[in-house]
């Protein structure tokens, strides 16, 4: 079966075309083959490229206890070798034919893609077919890889002492949920992962009934979908999928606090992170009214944390707001204040603190919300241009849950944010007993 979504709004001898949100053009197209994979087409014939994507609904925090970090090593091991291609063979044979492709995991799904010339769409989506069913590991492939992915470890955490921080901060604010644990896996676990570790992980979720087929560029929608029918609809669908079950949190009453001292801290901060709803499909109000929230309030060098802070007292010299509604469970609102010299992370602390309370206060300047408001209308314009970023916009979306309807509504609910509803979505978040507060210091007895 199939359907089809056009952003244009159109009425015809009584006949309304699928009603989508104004001032969004993409030409989406999506089906669903009979072994429940999802496929979503996304036309753009402004130059002959493709980017082929699976999305599987499997992340770091659908991992099981003890085995943290086998979404991401199952990544690595998936350019090995299948029944019909040989350890690396998958990249050679994609910039042979002038592409390149990567992979990347998250908490809550893993994708692969690869962006070649359009004409080359069919050999992508063969093998891709084939390593989702055919891969073949052997016992040295995850020694190998296994020391591939402690390697970066140790680049990107151990030797990174922002990244041991966020990891406690993580780790701290999510006391029963996997998203405490981080995406890359503790170290101690990864040590241990091993070959029945990545094929279970693969043989659950690596199957069609749990992935989303994203083609974006210079296709045809009825050619992709017979191309997809002839290499994923083969493939049948895992009987056995289990629903995504997370363990819950227990309601946080009480504000949390740590301190991580490192001898190798540049620059010592406060972070705070507070817990926040997700974006939801059908509701995505909140969500865009937190987005705004944290474009006011630290979103570059005009925004209130800025000119509070930076500005007018000099307390700091830089500061930071960010929400990430793109999770399948719920996420955090996080702030940053990095003190001048001089400066305490106490005074830093405190002086951040009154800022969030004069901000609720005040309310939210109009102008500002829409400066910011016209500057999203011209990045959402501006990102049509990005075939990649088009495949990534709505296989995110809708690997945690949303549809593409919420992917062509978001823009407008965006602008139709008022104000007090971004102070009360701020009256409601930033709330400290749900919260987790972090000094990261330099250990000054470690460097003497």
């Amino acid at each position: 079966m199939f359907r089809t979504t056009r952003a244009v709004a159109l009425v015809v001898a009584g006949l309304a075309a699928p009603v989508v949100a104004e001032g969004v053009d993409d030409q989406v197209t999506t089906y669903t083959l009979d072994n429940g994979m999802e496929v979503v087409v996304v036309e753009d014939h402004r130059a002959p490229v493709v980017q082929h994507m699976v999305w599987y609904r499997a992340g770091s925090a659908d991992e099981p206890r003890g085995a943290s970090g086998v979404a991401h090593f199952l990544e690595h091991l998936l350019f090995k070798a299948t029944e019909n291609l040989e350890s690396g063979e998958f990249s050679q044979v994609v910039s042979a034919n002038g592409g390149n492709d990567n992979a990347f995991t998250s908490y809550d799904y893993t994708a692969y893609y690869q962006r070649v010339a359009a004409d080359r769409l069919e050999l992508m989506m063969s093998m891709e077919a084939d390593r989702m069913v055919n891969l073949r590991l052997t016992e040295s492939d995850i020694a190998t890889e296994r020391d591939v992915i402690l390697e970066e470890r140790n680049q990107r955490t151990e030797n990174n002492p922002r990244a041991l921080f966020r990891e406690q901060m993580g780790a701290t604010q999510y006391f029963n949920h996997r998203y405490g644990v981080p995406v890359i896996g503790w170290k101690h676990e990864m040590e241990t992962l091993d070959l029945d570790d990545a094929l279970s992980f693969y043989d659950i979720y690596y199957s069609p009934n749990n992935a989303i087929l994203v083609v974006s560029g210079d296709v045809d929608p009825d050619e992709v979908h017979e191309l997809a029918k002839t290499y994923y609809g083969a493939i049948p669908a895992n009987p056995e999928l289990p629903e995504r079950f997370r363990t819950k949190e227990p309601p946080q009453t009480a504000a949390r606090r740590l301190s991580f001292e490192d001898p190798r801290v540049a620059q010592p901060y406060v972070s705070r992170s507070y817990l926040a709803p997700e974006r939801n499909s059908g509701d995505q109000e909140k969500a865009a009214a937190l987005y705004l929230l944290s474009e006011l309030l630290g979103g570059g060098t005009t925004s209130y944390l800025a000119e509070k802070l930076q500005f007018d007292t000099q307390v700091a010299v830089y500061t930071g707001a960010f929400y990430n509604g793109g999770t399948l469970d719920n996420t955090t609102f996080d702030v940053v204040v990095v003190p001048s010299d001089g400066v305490s992370l106490e005074e830093a602390e405190a002086a951040m603190d009154q800022t969030l309370v004069d901000f609720i206060a005040d309310g939210v300047d109009k102008e500002q919300l829409d400066r910011i408001k016209m500057q999203l209308r011209a990045s959402q314009i501006y990102a049509r241009d990005n075939v990649d970023g088009i495949g990534n916009r709505y296989g995110r979306a809708m690997a945690i849950g949303l549809t593409v309807e919420d992917v062509q509504a978001w823009p407008e609910v965006l602008q139709n944010v008022t104000g007090d509803e971004i102070i009360a979505a701020a009256r409601e978040v930033l709330q400290r007993e749900t919260s987790v507060t972090g000094w990261l210091m330099r250990d000054e007895e470690m460097t003497q």
